[in-house]
């Protein structure tokens, strides 16, 4: 009987991954989520299940004598009832990225980090490289758009090469298992640390690379001077005279598409190939996904959840619509706390009396938090300066956007964690196509 992995939380985008390359090498996989047992599968799960994995309750009867590992996450608390069963019958307590990289071992790997782009970069590596013939494994943090569909996640392409195409983690350091051949570093931030501790495990992890690392670091060549040119949902962009166009919004595309270029054309990959091949990649699940239109109102599904990001989004879509409708809900109590300053320096710069700000309270993902920061605290100080900004209840929230758009406009849904922001897209279309 193949080797037992039990994944907790494997609703997540990593986990949910990681379940279905264990599945793809051979190995048998079971998970647990509490948004199951709550009575709210995300789809994730029905797709695992549908491709064999087992999905059972999250209060240990899934570790059994011949479970290899439990596998977990850094969100998970310590007293989570699968790991306290796992701690109790003597089995392994591993990370997710460890089990990731243990898997990778041994192959030609290319590992994506930074604190934007990490999860577009590697799907359009992944893509490129399927497209020249290289039949790559992708495990991704995020489902590639042209691999959704059926009983697989679009997060993960099983190849028969010896190619691994990993996403890496670097929100708690988890990057740091990784020592890939190849590597790409898309941008530097703060977000989960400081910039001076961004900076620094980063260079850590460049030191861990065999061969060599793509950079997209300012100063470090590969975007410096990078002739870019815009188009509705696209754009144009040159390497070394010779021009790509991508069918994907926004300047932070048209760069992280040149760093997947770069990478693949290091690798090997012909030219040609990568030009008739970008064009083709239709995005990343949540990022900038395009819902679609209503009563001539776009809606827009997004994954920003950090000022960089929520910058870059917005700037990829404000010039081309009469006014933007934004709702954003937290991530968490953590995040807010330590981001609050520049998410409202950022929120000012950006909504104005022009557009309309709706912020969802702090998505609460339980466990141990300090909860004592809101979102009022966010909005309070934008609203007295004259911004257009309020907090809504998740139940008003379609209400709120159906109020003021109109013809011309764009709903944006951005967010992490919470997963009905997305069905929350979908139904704000449906009503305005009703």
């Amino acid at each position: 009987m193949a080797d037992h992995y039990h994944l907790v939380g494997m609703a997540g985008v990593g986990m949910s991954a990681l379940a279905q390359v264990l599945h793809d090498a051979g190995f048998r996989v079971s998970g647990s989520d509490r948004f199951a047992d709550q009575g709210q599968p995300p789809e994730v799960l029905a797709q695992l299940v549908r491709s064999g994995v087992a999905l059972v309750p999250q209060d240990g009867s899934g570790i059994g004598p011949d479970t290899r590992a439990v596998v977990v996450s850094t969100a998970i608390e310590p007293d989570n009832p699968d790991q306290a069963a796992a701690a109790g019958a003597g089995v392994p307590i591993v990370h997710r990225a460890a089990v990731l990289a243990s898997l990778a071992t041994g192959h030609r790997t290319v590992a994506v980090t930074g604190t934007c782009g990490k999860s577009t970069v590697t799907g359009m590596i992944g893509w490129l490289m399927q497209a020249a013939g290289m039949d790559p494994v992708v495990v991704n943090g995020a489902p590639v758009v042209n691999w959704m569909g059926g009983d697989r996640i679009g997060s993960v392409r099983w190849g028969r090469s010896d190619w691994w195409v990993l996403e890496a983690d670097e929100s708690d350091r988890s990057v740091l298992n990784f020592h890939p051949d190849w590597a790409v570093i898309t941008n530097a931030s703060k977000d989960h640390f400081s910039q001076a501790e961004t900076e620094v495990l980063f260079a850590q992890f460049r030191g861990q690379v065999r061969q060599d690392v793509i950079s997209g670091l300012p100063g470090e060549g590969v975007l410096d001077g990078l002739n870019v040119s815009l188009e509705p949902g696209g754009g144009v962009f040159e390497l070394d005279g010779v021009p790509y166009r991508l069918a994907v919004p926004g300047r932070h595309n048209l760069e992280n598409a040149a760093l997947a270029i770069v990478l693949c054309r290091r690798v090997g990959c012909r030219v040609s190939v990568l030009q008739d091949a970008l064009p083709a990649f239709r995005g990343i699940h949540r990022r900038l996904e395009t819902v679609g239109t209503g009563g001539g109102v776009t809606v827009v599904d997004d994954y920003a959840h950090n000022p960089a990001k929520i910058r870059a989004s917005w700037s990829a879509l404000e010039p081309y619509y009469r006014r933007i409708h934004a709702v954003w809900r937290p991530h968490g109590f953590g995040p807010l706390r330590s981001m609050r300053h520049e998410l409202e320096q950022t929120w000012r710069a950006l909504v104005g009396q022009r557009h309309r700000l709706a912020v969802m309270p702090v998505f609460d993902a339980g466990g141990t938090a300090d909860r004592t920061v809101k979102a009022e605290s966010l909005v309070e100080p934008l609203s007295e300066s004259g911004v257009s900004a309020a907090v809504v209840a998740p139940e008003q929230v379609e209400d709120w956007c159906l109020s003021e758009a109109g013809a011309g406009d764009v709903v944006l849904i951005m967010g992490a964690r919470d997963p009905d922001l997305p069905r929350l897209a979908r139904r704000i279309l449906a009503r305005l196509g009703s």
